[in-house]
């Protein structure tokens, strides 16, 4: 995964973070993204979109070398081990975690370990804040490099890796590590609060301490199949995607890596979408992670509250609903433009998300969860509204940007959310005014389904009436208990549809048909864990293993996903760590261990 054009292939990296932003890590242990104080903040670090323009922070030996890197067992703390000619150093990479005491508002570490030999090194710190379109002015401060942009500051701290001098717009260094000796720098950031310039101890008590969460984090996850060191992996991802203040999930860390490298297919997914409500759910509850469920299910109903009783297809992680787009001035990864931020298709209407919605909650409520009376009051509107839109068009789960059509997925959906109303209605959680015409509703639905949605020619479910296209998202209904009225049989058969029309090897294509934009795009990854799963709720249980094994084996050499894969060369192509990918994993693996019991 050598860099390509300046730019390091999106497989190379790694992620980092606190719980309030991620760092991604290439290969060669460039810092190339970086958003500061949030994840959904302007970049400071941004040599992902620009290697020119965008800012990064370079640590590596002077000499050719070669790397190797792990994450420390069970933790989000990054190791890389760079040999030379000379010898050996390990470079540990990580976010402390805001634990206790005074510290930065955010803190980016970076420890050096001589473990062979001598290693000479140089970095370079060089911050450009704003999407590297603000104003960044380097000085010092109390004998630190200081680099400020209006109310941001981010300070330079380093011990045992030589004198730091600023030119060219960066803060650089150069030191040699010999064997046994520990080098250490670390940024301090500041947001509208003044800089915390710590000391050394200060800074590796608060990088042991972090470790030692992470550790326990992952000890207490409650999966124990044979996928266990990629569930737990997963986990770990997802838990890097958690932004603590609110509960929210962001779908990825990143903005605009390209789903086609030089094309127009380039998103802003720094957001929680109410598609990966369920699943998200779902996952956290599976792997015993009641307290971020929690967290997660009183943000959903915070954010879903804003815009009640219409819903947005994704929110803000403070849960706030405006998403406006805009391009910036930035190369674009290998090319790629636009660089975009905020995400315009958060002004859609798709049918589905109301069905997660009631899905998600009926989960909680399994788990032992307790609706007060507003959230219960709006969750049967939100059932009556149900009723109201399912007969319109929209514009489906992959946010297609033509014209509206009466997608199969959202109308199974729609059934599913009216199903989840009345059972939780049945259970007096919510009120049970309006169970009747849900009833009667959600019958019309699976007529309409089974009437106009099924193909006799096929016989498989097409991804809308006439339009003889299968969609990987028909897959997601059956995970989620769509009724087929068929035992199951139609389910299966339009897996099987899927896996004909949309596999290439052990990966699947979202869709054949267009969809409004030029180009192509890779496989979709979660699409292939929602077929394990699928499969192992239809009883094909050898099939979903199988596949299974294949699946994990593609991660990259960190146990990453991103969004798709270039099925020809294996290159991944959108943005990372992609937290859906990473969710349909926890999951089938989690399905795959319960149908072994069974």
């Amino acid at each position: 995964m050598a860099p390509r054009d300046g730019y390091a292939a999106i497989g190379s990296y790694a992620a980092i973070g606190d719980g309030r932003t991620v760092a991604l890590i290439a290969g060669d242990g460039s810092i190339d993204w970086l958003c500061l104080p949030e994840l959904d903040s302007p970049s400071v670090f941004g040599a992902l979109l620009d290697p020119e323009r965008g800012g990064s922070f370079r640590l590596a030996p002077e000499q050719g070398h070669t790397a190797e890197r792990r994450y420390l067992p069970d933790t989000n703390v990054l190791e890389t081990t760079f040999t030379t000619a000379t010898g050996a150093v390990r470079v540990t990479d990580a976010m402390p975690l805001p634990l206790a005491g005074l510290a930065p508002d955010r803190e980016l570490v970076r420890s050096v370990e001589g473990i062979a030999g001598s290693v000479a090194l140089s970095w370079s710190v060089e911050p450009r804040f704003g999407y590297a379109d603000g104003e960044t002015r380097l000085g010092t401060r109390a004998g630190r490099p200081v680099a400020t942009a209006g109310s941001e500051g981010l300070a330079v701290n380093c011990w045992g890796a030589g004198e730091p001098r600023i030119s060219a717009g960066a803060v650089r260094g150069r030191f040699v590590a010999e064997a046994g000796g520990t080098s250490l720098i670390s940024l301090g950031v500041a947001h509208a609060t003044p800089l915390v310039l710590p000391s050394r101890r200060e800074v590796e008590e608060r990088l042991a301490r972090t470790i030692a969460f992470w550790r326990h984090w992952a000890e207490e996850r409650r999966y124990g199949g044979p996928w266990r060191q990629a569930v737990v992996r997963s986990a770990l991802a997802l838990k890097l995607l958690i932004y603590a203040p609110s509960g929210a999930i962001a779908a990825a860390a990143t903005t605009s890596l390209p789903e086609d490298v030089g094309g127009v297919r380039n998103w802003d997914y720094r957001y929680s979408w109410i598609r990966d409500s369920s699943a998200t759910l779902d996952a956290l509850l599976r792997l015993g992670c009641p307290a971020e469920a929690e967290a997660f299910f009183s943000w959903l109903m915070h954010a879903s509250q804003l815009t009640h009783p219409k819903l947005r297809i994704l929110y803000r992680l403070n849960g706030t609903p405006r998403s406006p787009e805009r391009e910036l001035a930035l190369a674009g990864y290998r090319g790629s433009r636009p660089v975009r931020i905020g995400n315009a298709a958060g002004s859609q209407e798709q049918l589905d998300v109301y069905g997660h919605l009631l899905q998600t909650a009926w989960l909680y409520c399994r788990a032992g969860g307790r609706l007060d009376r507003d959230a219960a009051g709006r969750l049967a509107a939100t059932a009556d509204l149900i009723c109201e839109l399912w007969r319109r068009k929209d514009s489906g789960i992959w946010e297609v940007r033509n014209a509206p059509a009466h997608f199969t997925e959202s109308k199974m959906m729609c059934w599913i959310g009216l199903e989840r109303a009345g059972g939780l209605a049945e259970e007096g959680r919510v009120p049970d005014e309006g169970a009747g015409r849900w009833r009667r509703a959600a019958e019309e639905i699976r007529g309409f389904v089974n009437e106009r949605c099924w193909s006799e020619e096929l016989q498989a479910y097409t991804r809308f009436p006439g339009s003889g296209e299968t969609d990987a998202g028909l897959l997601l209904p059956s995970l989620l208990g769509y009724d087929d009225g068929a035992g199951g049989a139609r389910l299966l058969s339009t897996a099987r549809l899927i896996q004909d029309k949309l596999s290439r090897g052990p990966l699947l294509f979202r869709y054949r048909g267009e969809d409004g934009l030029p180009g192509a795009e890779g496989a979709f990854l979660a699409c292939s864990f929602w077929l394990v799963d699928a499969l192992a709720r239809l009883g094909e249980r050898g099939e979903a293993e199988e596949l299974m094994d294949r699946m994990v084996g593609l991660a990259n050499d960190v146990g990453l996903y991103s969004e798709e894969m270039d099925p020809d060369d294996g290159e991944f192509l959108g943005n990372l760590p992609q937290g859906l990918v990473h969710l349909a994993l926890i999951n089938a693996a989690a399905t795959l261990e319960e149908a072994a019991r069974t």
